[in-house]
């Protein structure tokens, strides 16, 4: 079989291309003709030039394939007709150009942060039945991803097979487009002088991209599955970025509510200085992302996921590398 890889020149569409082609798969890799080529490099793929924007590149890119991996997206979290145009409007060409294509299976990579945002404080995980459950401009990212599944699910009652995917918190080598922003790379230059109430699930993204394919080859028509790891506190995970890089673990704890609160002043400084993480991102302080990944495991056959030291120290060795 023949899998078109969208977004295949970054951090998980490339893992991907790499898990298809383990599995026997030909891949063509969808890119733009400006991408870095750094992570195709190795890797025998047929190279499809094109662009979310464009839907003609993505009819001509779906001629003769068998399978569409989606990983393309936008990331940015402060830019909303970006995040609107590339991620919901895309995915609504990639979906219409799969119809059009006849590709026998879609397998969306969408974003735990589509499932809706828990309360301040809960504990409890979530599964896939959650949905999201805040005002668009609360988190714009997530709302993009939601508003991205609804096409995927539009595209299911015209007749496409598609299957969504959800990771997590994806870490591991290769995160080429989002290096600065990286917490690894942050925590190791010692820019993360705090920890934060809260916690988070994090996977490594060769669990991701494996869980990509056994959606491929096992998931159910228009159902969504979490691709996840470990549920960790940011203590916790505090704790694993300071036993791999040697730097020592913040000592001081925030409660989420302050750093809720000073959002908007963390926005003024935001333009003076270079904070550690995005300001979009204190409304999630103080909030447990937790999931529940039994149905992916049980559903895809998935084997248990890859430790957080192993993501962060994979990561981490990456950077060094890269210098």
């Amino acid at each position: 079989m023949k899998a078109l890889v969208t977004g295949s020149s970054g951090f998980i569409g490339a893992a991907a291309c790499r898990a298809l082609l383990e599995h026997g798969y030909a891949v063509r890799a969808f890119h733009r003709a400006t991408s870095s080529l750094r992570l195709l490099e190795p890797l025998a793929v047929e190279h499809a030039l094109g662009d979310l924007t464009q839907p003609e590149t993505l009819v001509e890119a779906m001629s003769g394939v068998d399978a569409v991996l989606h990983c393309a997206a936008w990331v940015g979290f402060n830019d909303p007709g970006r995040l609107y145009s590339v991620n919901v409007e895309g995915t609504r060409s990639v979906v219409q150009a799969a119809l059009r294509a006849g590709v026998r299976r879609l397998v969306y990579t969408s974003s735990v942060t589509a499932l809706g945002i828990p309360p301040a404080g809960a504990h409890s995980p979530l599964d896939e039945q959650h949905t999201w459950n805040h005002p668009p401009e609360f988190f714009p990212y997530g709302y993009s991803k939601y508003l991205s599944e609804l096409e995927v699910q539009k595209g299911v009652l015209l007749g496409l097979d598609a299957v969504i995917a959800n990771p997590t918190l994806v870490l591991g080598a290769g995160d080429i487009y989002r290096q600065s922003s990286s917490i690894v790379r942050q925590f190791a230059n010692r820019r993360v002088p705090v920890a934060v109430q809260g916690g988070i699930n994090l996977v490594h993204v060769s669990d991701v991209a494996q869980g990509l394919v056994a959606a491929l080859e096992r998931g159910s028509r228009g159902e969504r599955y979490i691709l996840g790891g470990t549920n960790l506190t940011y203590v916790q995970l505090s704790q694993v970025l300071s036993r791999v890089t040697g730097v020592p673990a913040p000592s001081v704890v925030l409660p989420g509510g302050l750093l809720r609160a000073s959002q908007g002043l963390a926005r003024l400084l935001e333009r003076f200085f270079e904070l550690p993480v995005s300001t979009d991102v204190f409304l999630l302080a103080g909030r447990y992302l937790y999931y529940d990944l039994r149905k992916a495991h049980s559903q895809l056959g998935l084997p248990a996921p890859l430790s957080p030291d192993q993501a962060v120290g994979d990561a981490y060795a990456w950077f060094l590398e890269k210098g």
